[in-house]
């Protein structure tokens, strides 16, 4: 019995190591798109590829109409879990890296394990133990020597970067919310059900928006250049769809909050790119920087669950 536990949690942790790699892409795939696309488009038009991908998957299964019927029952959570989460994560995200930058962007998502703690302690009534704290800030505290903050001259951009920090921070809060509240989910549907329901519930509330917004969106597709495509690719399957079923899978087995600390790994990841695609210089306190996101992470699964 031990041995079978400590098997699902191995699994957590490359589920979760596994989606971190994923996502640590996301504000260069924004800033690569930038020129081709909207805004909006950036955020949406990718979620909309992986919905109608979900539903040609969801349509091979025997019992879909059952599992459209019990969906239907959980429409309003459904549509919490879309719109105050999926919806503000992504349009916060990628309007907040437009204005702002990739590196901002990276930083400012590791409020997200401090946000989802605290909601996982409102709704879930997880508990929030000394060691989780420690842990939090331990990870956060190695995560700013890994990812130092810069300067820009100039007041304007000072303002508009101010703005997009803004809107990066109200991005973190949705996606934060969707991760508390998607595991409520996981007790009826599985991870690629639970993500599916809740991109149709976005695309259904998200898409006349998008339309009034930007009403020549999807003609900017055609204008797209193959590394564009490739980026775009990148973000509808691997970013919204394969790491959020991998996050979603490890929810299963781990805490809100210990699924949430993982995300400290994500500047470690994009570091190690940088390091070896980019041959970027490491400085110290960048190793240091790591070496105590990495201690961070792994004191939490091996104490916290006491393997």
């Amino acid at each position: 019995m031990p041995s079978r536990r400590s098997n699902r949690l191995l699994s957590a942790v490359l589920l979760l190591m596994a989606a971190n790699l994923l996502w640590a892409g996301q504000g260069v795939a924004v800033k690569l798109l930038s020129g081709g696309l909207e805004p909006l488009a950036i955020a949406l038009l990718p979620i909309y590829f992986i919905t109608i991908l979900g539903l040609g998957i969801l349509a091979t299964q025997r019992n879909v109409a059952q599992k459209f019927r019990a969906a239907w029952r959980l429409r309003r959570e459904f549509f919490l879990a879309g719109i105050c989460g999926q919806l503000t994560a992504q349009v916060g995200m990628t309007l907040g890296v437009n204005w702002s930058s990739a590196s901002n962007g990276a930083i400012l998502s590791l409020l997200i394990p401090i946000f989802g703690a605290l909601i996982a302690v409102l709704l879930l009534h997880e508990r929030l133990s000394t060691l989780r704290i420690g842990a939090l800030l331990l990870g956060l505290a190695g995560v700013f020597l890994l990812s130092p903050l810069h300067s820009t001259a100039g007041s304007g951009t000072r303002t508009h970067e101010l703005a997009g920090n803004i809107l990066i921070a109200t991005g973190c809060l949705g996606s934060a919310f969707y991760n508390v509240y998607s595991k409520r989910l996981l007790n009826y549907f599985s991870g690629i059900e639970t993500l599916f329901f809740s991109y149709l519930s976005t695309t259904a509330f998200s898409l006349p928006m998008l339309l009034i917004l930007e009403p020549h969106c999807f003609n900017g597709l055609t204008q797209l250049t193959l590394t564009q495509w490739a980026t775009f690719g990148y973000l509808a399957v691997f970013l919204y769809g394969v790491s959020m079923v991998f996050y979603l899978r490890a929810l299963g087995t781990v805490d809100v909050i210990i699924a949430s600390a993982s995300l400290y790994l994500m500047p470690l990841f994009g570091v190690a790119l940088a390091f070896s695609i980019l041959r970027e210089r490491l400085a110290p306190r960048s190793i240091l920087g790591a070496a105590i996101v990495l201690f961070a992470t792994l004191i939490l699964f091996r104490f916290d669950y006491a393997l």
